[in-house]
């Protein structure tokens, strides 16, 4: 296998054809990973149209957790993935939960979940991830600095907090893939822990310091001047639902919306929890699902939290942002149809009560959205098998926001034919063929 952080040849990944210079490229989807795309390849050259019915970083990218997380390189489908579906089945409101409802549509997807869970996919899935993690805040940077949004990213780092022994021995294999792929953490005793935290309660028995990670001030406001950069660059936001993509002998000609067709001759499909029909269409039917997630922000907290935390127990993820402090967080996998439950959000806010004595709830609101899953935790990254002039990006779970940036950059890479920065083929959308 390539190393997976050195540029190669990419022969197996350039076999659609890359877009030519200076072409009409429609971006699909209007998110963090489809803002990052549009402007990464407005600056390539690329006449782009950012095409979504809502504006830039409106739906999942609005309500996530901001947090930059390169220590993920761990997927979700973890050994003994099995033994625990009853567990997510039986209890609505755990940190990962699947709705009974939906269980029949989710059936093939939670199959293929079990089967990456295996020791033995569970280490190259690991490898793929670290890979891009590796690259995320490097690409991060140079899309800030594109951008004009270098104040919205802090570095303070990140705890990672742990209530119960068993939550602890249920993080092992976690760690034990932080510590094989390089992750730099450190363990704290509670007294260090109450020094680098003090608005930290005494129930967390065990403590891990990510230095390297950092947390977005807001994560709406980003994608907003990503996009914004991008028009200053000659592109255009089009706030147009896309019903098709119409396709002619060298790929895409038109974009079909809700407006009529819009000409183009390239396509980046980056449409999140939504792409899977339009992925089918232009060559990749893949099991996309979705990821219900959770938040409650409270504008004023009554703390003031250094830096954010992940438990290890209840799957809440804590970060301090420019508008007051957001508890987000948990997978709930219901599809995009069921209504929210807002219990959820509210078990959010018992978790960050119990870790955060001093919390105040007073104007909380709640959110929920949908991110975009696949059943081995890797996001779909890669040039169309079958349609010329067409990439993919999307299916990045929870790490839409830190992967943002070095999708952005391995796109460009490939629709340019330059060599890319990572090998693109664990990401290839044709992987579930």
């Amino acid at each position: 296998m390539n190393n997976p952080t050195r540029p190669h040849d990419g022969t197996a990944a350039l076999s659609a054809s890359p877009f030519p210079a200076g072409a009409r490229v429609a971006v699909i989807g209007a998110g963090v990973v489809g803002s990052a795309i549009a402007l990464r390849l407005a600056a390539e050259g690329y006449r782009i149209s950012l095409i979504d019915p809502r504006p830039p970083g409106s739906e999942c990218s609005f309500g996530n957790a901001g947090q930059i997380m390169p220590y993920a390189v761990a997927p979700i489908a973890l050994p003994g993935a099995l033994g625990r579906l009853p567990g997510w089945l039986a209890d609505p409101l755990a940190p990962f939960a699947i709705r009974w409802s939906y269980l029949p549509q989710l059936a093939p997807w939670l199959a293929r979940f079990i089967a990456a869970s295996v020791p033995e996919r569970v280490e190259p899935i690991s490898l793929a991830l670290a890979a891009l993690c590796a690259q995320a805040l490097p690409s991060l940077d140079s899309l800030l600095t594109m951008a004009g949004a270098d104040d919205l990213l802090v570095r303070r780092g990140l705890l990672y907090l742990f209530e119960s022994e068993a939550a602890w021995q249920n993080a092992s294999s976690e760690i034990e893939l932080m510590r094989r792929h390089g992750v730099r953490f450190e363990a704290l005793e509670p007294d260090s822990l109450r020094q680098v935290e003090p608005a930290l309660g005494p129930g967390v028995t065990r403590s891990l310091l990510m230095p390297d990670n950092g947390h977005l001030l807001d994560p709406q406001a980003l994608v907003a001047r990503l996009a914004a950069a991008m028009v200053t660059r000659g592109g255009e936001i089009v706030m147009d639902e896309v019903h098709d993509v119409i396709l002619g002998p060298d790929g895409p000609r038109a974009v079909l919306t809700d407006q009529g067709e819009r000409p183009c001759d390239a396509v980046v499909l980056a449409a999140g929890a939504r792409a899977r029909g339009l992925a089918a269409r232009l060559g990749a039917d893949v099991p996309l699902d979705t990821e219900r997630g959770y938040h409650v922000m409270l504008a004023a907290p009554g703390i003031d939290l250094r830096m954010p935390f992940v438990s290890g127990d209840g799957g809440l993820h804590a970060t301090p942002m420019a508008h007051g402090l957001r508890l987000a967080g948990t997978v709930e996998l219901g599809g995009l149809e069921a209504p929210p439950n807002p219990a959820r959000a509210d078990r959010l806010l018992e978790v960050g009560r119990r870790l955060l004595p001093g919390l105040c709830e007073a104007g909380a609101t709640r959110w929920m959205g949908f991110r975009p899953s696949m059943p081995d935790s890797l996001p779909v990254i890669g040039l169309s098998p079958t349609v010329p002039r067409t990439a993919l990006a999307f299916g990045h779970g929870h790490l839409g926001m830190t992967l943002s940036a070095v999708t952005a950059h391995l796109v460009a890479d490939l629709v340019t034919g330059r060599p890319p920065m990572v090998d693109p083929t664990p990401y290839g959308p044709g992987r579930f063929a």
